[in-house]
């Protein structure tokens, strides 16, 4: 009951917060005399029973006015801030109230005053002390509680909703009650809603943005437009972004799976909303022409692209999904991670197969490590999910693993992709993305492999790094398999078997990939900043993972032999402008000489050894459509397989020397335009000549 009165109240309180230090200790003292003279009233009526005129309680009314105001003020009782009175405080009103009431009661009781009841003497310091007491503990109740309320409604995040329609409608009812966000009204296009209200909240013009955010001191913007196309956010966020504001947003319509929107369908805005092109739905026949109820491997299933491939080809329904991986903490992610997409239920904790790990009978050990068998509640048919822990360069491994299942298509990820590393690590690098290349595609020839996609990159395409040359390489190496038609004969002296289709399909950058600036950029801001950028003009092709996935195993489905498939990524984006747009996304801005007292640097660190300024997706000018019109096709200049596989028995003796200048300069011989510029970084390499010369020196 106090709490409802408190909270009814808490409205009609919040002007008295607003007031002046002086404005609320003139109050005070008002309140106080209003005291001193009703509680004079009162002491008469309980000594005498009756109410008495005004003119009988005059003189004993200021008397006690002109003794307390005075002990009060010397006290100190008017510094004190009463919604903050505690013990302290109430000690000090005591100590001045029990002086009042000593010397009231030395003047009304034990001196005597005509007609002034000796009994008020004690009555009346009684009742002030109560009623002062009282005084100040409403106070300290209500005004405390208000003024609490206004601390945390003043640190709560204030936001104007974008889009006055069901969802933002939905949006401002969940935040209604909300202690995170707390809306101040719409932002609506639709002149019909401008001027009126929903729920309380007024509906704005855009266009009065700046004059809106002078009276409603707002910091986010949360845009309540699901359905609204990529186009039209862009110019929605292009007009917020001058006013520094936070932008977040509610995903799209088939992502509110409920129905209802909720806090928790809210999400920071992030640069996948804004950079490449309106997705276009993938062609069902393409999607599914050689996942659908097949055998699928995918090679590195842990990674960026790996991962997303596998659960685009799970939607699809295949009749077994085989993960092969490197790293152990990765396959066991993706493994639980489709096991819970199939199933729809927790997959039993790792800590039974470490319990059990000694137990060659363990039930646990064996779900976890064993092939999985998951049942699809929605269309009946049992999908095989199998965790591999294998290296794309074991031979044997590989010939074992193709040869116990036959994989229908055999999409391959596994590489190494980050610039620098590779640069600092060649030997590796050549390993892992062109041999490893070599000994699954071969793999997938000798056991009757239809399909085998390679995961190509931009990079591939004239480079200026031992990443990228190893990339091209490889998919030199699918185009002389191809060639052969098949010249790769099944083990134990069997007749060939049929053709595999070799693809490989080329496209740049993917947002949130290992090794993307995305986020990077994203942790340097949480951060404070600097955001750095390794030259001021370098531009990069952009895609979704998901986009990619979906294209990638569309483009594989239209392969005939040693096709080059290219993604449309669009126009290539300026780093630069992607790093001020994230920030600005934040609602923070760039500091730089214009604004010295901006929030986030932009700090350029020049290019890392065999960084290009911008990348390119095909080699020559014949890119040729196909029948998606995101993806292009081209057949480009190749080795034919002796001359190739003489170069690479002479790249894989290098490699296994770690002969850092032999390996650049095959890579320069076989790839087209690749030059190896620049000194040798390779760490193992720059040790054994830092080594070499302190023995010279020594």
């Amino acid at each position: 009951m106090l709490d409802r009165m408190i909270k009814s109240s808490a409205n009609y309180l919040q002007p008295l917060l607003a007031l002046s230090r002086p404005a609320k200790r003139a109050i005070a003292l008002g309140v106080d005399v209003l005291l001193c003279v009703l509680s004079v009233w009162l002491a008469f009526y309980l000594r005498l029973d009756e109410w008495v005129s005004k003119e009988q309680v005059l003189m004993p009314s200021l008397v006690s006015v002109a003794l307390a105001l005075p002990l009060f003020v010397v006290s100190g009782l008017y510094r004190a801030i009463f919604r903050y009175s505690g013990l302290p405080a109430m000690l000090t009103m005591a100590r001045a109230l029990l002086i009042y009431g000593s010397v009231f009661a030395a003047v009304f009781t034990f001196w005597g005053v005509e007609g002034v009841p000796r009994s008020v003497g004690l009555i009346q310091p009684i009742l002030l002390f109560i009623a002062v007491g009282a005084s100040r503990a409403a106070v300290r109740l209500l005004l405390g509680d208000v003024y609490l309320k206004r601390l945390s409604q003043a640190a709560i995040p204030k936001a104007l909703i974008y889009g006055a329609g069901s969802a933002g409608r939905q949006l401002a009812a969940a935040l209604s009650n909300s202690l995170e966000i707390r809306p101040l009204g719409f932002l609506d296009d639709d002149q019909q809603l401008q001027g009126q209200e929903i729920n309380g909240l007024p509906i704005f013009n855009p266009a009065d943005l700046n004059e809106i955010l002078t009276r409603v001191k707002a910091t986010q913007v949360l845009l309540a437009m699901p359905s609204a196309s990529r186009t039209r956010r862009n110019q929605i966020i292009a007009s917020l972004a001058q006013n520094h504001l936070a932008v977040r947003t509610l995903p799209g319509l088939g992502d509110i799976a409920t129905g209802k929107v909720t806090l928790s369908d809210l999400r920071e805005l992030d640069i996948h909303d804004l950079l490449g092109r309106e997705p276009v739905k993938p062609n069902g026949l393409l999607l599914n022409l050689n996942t659908n109820s097949k055998t699928v491997l995918v090679t590195g299933a842990g990674g960026s692209i790996g991962s997303e491939l596998c659960r685009q080809i799970l939607k699809t329904k295949p009749r077994q999904l085989l993960l092969l991986e490197m790293s152990e903490f990765a396959l066991y992610q993706i493994h639980q991670e489709l096991q819970s997409m199939v199933s729809g239920e927790a997959i039993e904790n790792s800590e039974n197969s470490e319990n059990s790990e000694n137990s060659e009978n363990s039930e646990n050990s064996e779900n976890l490590f064993r092939s999985t068998l998951v049942e699809n509640t929605a269309s009946g048919e049992a999908i095989e999910i199998v965790p591999l822990l294998a290296s794309v360069c074991d031979e044997v491994r590989m010939h074992e693993i193709m040869d116990t299942w036959k994989p229908h298509t055999v999409y391959h990820a596994a590489a190494y992709k980050h610039v620098p590393l590779v640069e600092h690590n060649p030997a590796e690098g050549v390993r892992n993305n062109v041999w490893g290349t070599r000994v699954c595609a071969e793999a997938a020839a000798r056991n009757g492999v239809r399909n085998f996609v390679l995961i190509s990159t931009d990079k591939a395409v004239r480079p200026t790094n031992i990443m990228g040359a190893t990339k091209r390489l490889a998919e030199m190496v699918l185009q002389a398999l191809s060639e052969l038609n098949p010249a790769v004969t099944a083990q134990g002296g069997r007749a060939p078997t049929a053709r595999t289709v070799f693809s490989m399909v080329r496209f740049g950058n993917v947002l949130g990939s290992s090794g993307s600036v995305v986020p990077l950029f994203r942790e340097q801001i949480k951060n404070g900043g600097p955001v750095t950028i390794t030259h001021p003009e370098i531009t990069r092709y952009f895609m979704t993972i998901p986009e990619a996935a979906q294209l990638v195993i569309q483009a594989g489905a239209m392969g005939t032999g040693g096709d080059v498939f290219v993604l449309d990524m669009g126009q290539p984006v300026r780093i630069m402008d992607l790093a001020r747009r994230m920030v600005e996304l934040k609602g923070l801005q760039v500091k730089n000489d214009e604004n010295p007292d901006g929030d986030i640097e932009l700090v350029i660190t020049g290019l890392r050894p065999g960084e290009k300024l911008y990348e390119e997706l095909l080699i020559g000018d014949n890119p040729r459509p196909t029948q998606h019109a995101r993806i292009m096709k081209a057949h480009e200049q190749f080795l034919h397989w002796p001359q190739l596989e003489e170069k690479l028995n002479a790249l894989n003796i290098a490699v296994g020397v770690n002969d850092v200048p032999a390996i650049r300069s095959l890579l320069a011989q076989v790839v087209t335009d690749y030059q190896g510029a620049g000194a040798v970084v390779d760490w193992v390499h720059l040790a054994m000549e830092r080594q070499a010369n302190a023995i010279d020196a020594g």
